[in-house]
């Protein structure tokens, strides 16, 4: 599996492991439908603590990017993706916000800020060929 965590981040690891499998789906590597390792697998496989790995899960499942079968496991939604909500465009304000802050204090102007905002987003996606909606 793709999934690299950095133990130093300041990042929690339930954190950058549902950033990781968010972006795994955004780039097709992870495809609707598609198994994902059992809680203990995966956690011994990172070598990370199997809460984590489960509170990673639950809060998928939670937003909509996973389901839990008895007989499958825990899957890829198979079915819709969730959409854009408020409080999705809220969490991407505030996050954005800090970096464009933080950008500019920096002396990025606004045009490369958002053309590394526009690489990224299409780097992110190229592989499953989708526009992100």
């Amino acid at each position: 599996m793709f999934i690299e965590l950095d133990l130093q981040s300041e990042t929690p690891l339930y954190e950058q492991l549902i950033n990781q499998l968010i972006e795994g789906i955004a780039s097709g590597a992870l495809k609707p439908g598609d198994p994902l390792p059992s809680v203990r697998n995966l956690a011994e496989n990172l070598g990370i603590n199997l809460h984590t790995v489960n509170k990673s899960y639950t809060l998928l499942k939670q937003e909509g990017f996973l389901q839990v079968h008895r007989k499958k496991g825990v899957i890829v939604q198979p079915d819709a993706m969730p959409g854009v909500t408020a409080e999705f465009e809220a969490k991407l304000f505030r996050q954005l916000r800090s970096l464009a802050a933080e950008a500019a204090v920096r002396g990025m102007t606004e045009e490369a800020f958002v053309n590394r905002c526009k690489r990224l987003y299409e780097d992110t996606t190229m592989k499953r060929g989708g526009d992100g909606q």
